[in-house]
């Protein structure tokens, strides 16, 4: 039997059926495509946490449950003292966790669309069905929609993006709260970019026994490190943390994240100036007539490019050493679409110079 065989006989056909994830080169490039903190840390706070590192001992087995690290983290994302935590290697790791709690054949993940494409790829790992609710005009989440949706699939899980990934749009909280209130699965609010918005559902846990809320560190500016928490009912928790690998979290990792909360005052700072250059980058794309501008809650902004121009436009600010992300042919809502994280003030000027020479 050829290997080409082989594999056709031992792959699973929807693993086959897949594309891997893929992460663009970047090198050389004004990098705005990835949702990443554009600022580096600080010279003095770089030197401090390297004198840190040197007291960590690489011949032991870090602490399989990352305590300090955990309490570090509970206080400084506000979570309440009644819900338990889980710590990940990323929330990519936290959300495939969850789904292979709940897996088991003919159950479903739901989902809005256009969304996060992490939990429709690890349903189809895991072996689950997926359901895909579309979001109405705007992007808006439509309560009749998802709701019925809800009644018809009854998901083991709903994921929640919030703000919401690639569209950076905050959904309504009052259908947030329906559908906590109507789901008999969990419900996850994925906060990954709760940095950069005035809302969030942490408060929430201890009303809603079905309710989890992921949160990252990775937008705040350690996406190079690659953490993750999960908080929520204690005895789902409890559940959950079965299927978490051993030491998942390496010990650099560990002391790399609470120095650097320890430190958060400046990860705010930061923060702050993103938010700012947000909403001067908006006002630069908006003054393109040409395009459809959406409103962010999020690091990045979506936008819209003439129809049939998507690609020429990613591909000439390529050219002009710019990488942001085309999102056209991704889903049906997505046709046309481009979206750009916000950089430094000299790097948003940058793209909206080359942009301008594309399309103006």
């Amino acid at each position: 039997m050829s290997l080409e065989d082989k594999i056709k006989q031992l792959v699973r056909p929807a693993i086959q059926a897949m594309t891997a994830y893929h992460v663009p080169p970047a090198t050389g490039m004004i990098k705005l495509d990835a949702m990443e903190n554009p600022w580096s840390w600080p010279d003095d706070l770089r030197a401090a946490w390297l004198d840190t590192l040197r007291g960590v001992e690489l011949n032991r087995y870090p602490d399989p449950s990352a305590q300090s690290l955990q309490d570090v983290l509970r206080s400084s994302m506000n979570v309440p003292a009644q819900a338990g935590i889980i710590l990940g290697n990323g929330s990519d790791e936290l959300i495939q966790m969850i789904i292979q709690t709940v897996a088991a054949p003919d159950r479903t993940v739901l989902a809005p669309e256009p969304t996060f494409v992490m939990y429709r790829q690890i349903a189809a790992v895991t072996g689950m069905n997926y359901c895909g609710v579309p979001l109405g005009p705007d992007f808006t989440l439509e309560r009749d929609a998802v709701l019925e949706a809800i009644r018809r699939e009854q998901p083991a899980v709903i994921f929640l993006a919030y703000p919401n990934n690639p569209t950076g749009n905050l959904f309504d909280s009052g259908v947030i709260h329906d559908i906590l209130s109507c789901a008999e699965g969990l419900v996850v609010i994925d906060e990954a970019y709760a940095p950069f918005a005035d809302a969030s559902f942490m408060s929430e846990i201890p009303r809603y026994d079905n309710l989890l809320v992921l949160r990252t560190v990775s937008k705040l500016g350690l996406a190079g490190l690659r953490l993750g928490l999960l908080a929520g009912n204690c005895e789902w928790l409890e559940q959950i943390d079965k299927t978490r690998l051993p030491y998942n979290l390496g010990s650099l990792n560990q002391v790399t994240g609470r120095f650097a909360l320890e430190h958060k005052t400046v990860f705010d700072e930061q923060a702050r100036q993103i938010r700012a250059a947000r909403g001067e980058l908006a006002t630069g794309l908006q003054a393109f007539e040409q395009l459809v501008v959406y409103p962010s809650a999020a690091n990045f902004i979506l936008f819209r490019v003439p129809e049939g121009r998507a690609d020429e436009v990613f591909a000439g600010l390529k050219q002009s050493g710019i990488l942001i992300k085309n999102l056209h042919g991704s889903a049906p809502a997505l046709q046309d679409c481009l979206r750009v994280t916000v950089g430094r003030p000299e790097e948003n000027a940058a793209f909206l110079a080359a942009l301008g020479e594309l399309i103006g």
